[in-house]
């Protein structure tokens, strides 16, 4: 139902990420551009997703993949240049989520113990094999079931604690610092891949697969799916990310956990609940790749069968050892949220949508309307050049500042 599919939206937008969005989007932007980012950023997303979601019965079939539906209207180069795109965002967006598994981790053992003996990129390892472990257990989405409640229950910890202990710490606290940090080249940079993040929390680059499950009529029933997310799903992701930057001003860390204070077993709790959704989501953004390499090399039937065991240990295995490295050489999460947003969620999201639709519509559209999706086009072509350069620059200082396999 259109329920359910906006449920599904909602819990997406209110993952773990929401922990980072405090330090990553509104430090640099501060209030006002924080705040008038983020409904923009709500806008725009509604807007360019309900292009893409009008597309699903486009020429008279039903287009289940965002590539399926790319190569219909373009051909077959669309159609892989759309794969890869996708794939591409959907490994950085692992990454991330590798990343904050391993904040998790690392923000419990500081709670217990203060050492500094054990560095992040060990919790991220630690995270990786949990990641492994969970994607041999469960073989498709349809096997997560039960997992899907647990992690919209893990949701709701993290969230409600994070709030909760920001807005004490925020009637606690003396006044807190929110100036911008002084206009100069590298401002200028944080403040463009601030505006990659502000793309990113909303996007997911894959609505047409989602969108595929959905009942008839498939079209309404998406946009009210859609309608629902954007209003009333985005609540607990502006409540926390609002929350956690009045409190702690521009001292507020990419992940908001760190900064809170209140008793030891609360904060594990939300720890905890933070490092276990943060598994079952990467499993799901992971699935379309499992999917392929399963397709791919003929694995079906039991999943127990010692061929298509043996097989999720070393391919998915492989796979996420990859991410974890990943993770571990460069555990920028900010900058990996910017480089996400950049080099796909950008193009797929909104340069595609906007084109696709402009493509599909043509013969319909007014030469005001024809003139409006080529200024979208344009502009979000040059926000995904100048975000991708800023991501790069980003991470390349940052790399040089604490080296890789840095301890954050």
């Amino acid at each position: 139902s259109w329920f359910q599919v906006g449920f599904v939206l909602t819990t997406g937008i209110n993952s773990a990420y929401v922990l980072g969005y405090s330090g990553t989007v509104m430090v640099p932007l501060g209030w006002t551009g924080g705040v008038v980012g983020l409904i923009l950023a709500t806008a725009i997303s509604l807007y360019a997703n309900s292009l893409v979601a009008k597309l699903h019965e486009f020429g008279g079939k039903r287009h289940i993949r965002y590539r399926d539906l790319a190569g219909y209207i373009y051909g077959k180069k669309a159609y892989s240049l759309t794969w890869g795109l996708q794939y591409v965002n959907l490994f950085m967006i692992n990454v991330g989520y590798i990343i904050l598994a391993g904040s998790a981790l690392k923000a419990i053992y500081v709670l217990f113990r203060d050492d500094n003996d054990m560095k992040l990129p060990y919790f991220i390892v630690i995270s990786g094999v949990a990641c492994v472990l969970f994607a041999i257990a469960v073989p498709h989405l349809s096997a997560l079931r039960i997992w899907l409640a647990f992690s919209t229950f893990f949701t709701l910890v993290y969230i409600v604690v994070g709030f909760a202990l920001s807005l004490k710490d925020g009637i606690e606290a003396p006044p807190r610092d929110y100036n911008i940090p002084e206009s100069n080249v590298g401002s200028v940079f944080t403040t463009i891949g601030a505006a990659a993040n502000l793309v990113f929390a909303f996007n997911t680059g894959m609505l047409p697969e989602i969108q595929a499950t959905v009942k008839q009529p498939v079209v309404k029933n998406m946009m009210k799916a859609l309608y629902f997310q954007f209003t009333v799903g985005v609540l607990p992701m502006y409540a926390i990310t609002f929350a956690g930057y009045w409190a702690y001003g521009s001292n507020t860390s990419a992940y908001l956990l760190n900064n809170v204070n209140g008793p030891i077993w609360v904060k594990t709790f939300a720890n905890v609940s933070a490092f276990l959704q943060t598994i079952i989501a990467l499993h799901i953004f992971a699935s379309p790749m499992y999917e392929y390499l399963d397709t791919k090399y003929g694995i079906k039937g039991s999943a127990l069968a010692l061929k298509n065991l043996a097989f999720r240990i070393t391919v998915r295995g492989g796979y996420l050892a990859l991410i974890t490295f990943v993770s571990a050489l460069l555990p920028f999460l900010g900058d990996f949220m910017s480089l996400t947003g950049a080099v796909s969620t950008f193009p797929l999201t909104f340069i595609l949508a906007n084109h696709m639709y402009l493509v599909a519509k043509k013969n319909k559209l007014t030469t005001l309307q024809k003139t409006w999706h080529w200024l979208n086009v344009i502009f979000f072509g040059c926000m995904s050049v100048a975000a991708a350069v800023s991501a790069l620059r980003l991470i390349a200082d940052h790399s040089s500042t604490y080296h890789v396999f840095a301890d954050l």
